[in-house]
């Protein structure tokens, strides 16, 4: 489902990145929730195409709908 988001010890300090480009997903995330759009963000970051984008999106999505507790 995710295979362009990996996670590797030595790269990003463990991070989940893009197609190992060391380009994190909390970086795409961050740029997606200041109102960049796919096609501005490929813009700015050519090495990106847009199904790394939504790749992202869905890996924060998944991320958040982990059932939590709190921890007291």
């Amino acid at each position: 489902m995710l295979k362009r988001i990996s996670v590797n010890s030595d790269i990003c300090e463990g991070k989940p990145v893009i197609r190992n480009l060391r380009i994190t997903v909390d970086f795409v995330l961050k740029l997606l929730g200041d109102g960049y759009s796919a096609d501005e963000i490929v813009e700015n970051y050519p090495e990106l195409e847009k199904e790394d984008v939504y790749q992202s999106a869905k890996y924060g999505a998944w991320l958040a709908s982990e059932k939590t507790i709190a921890i007291a």
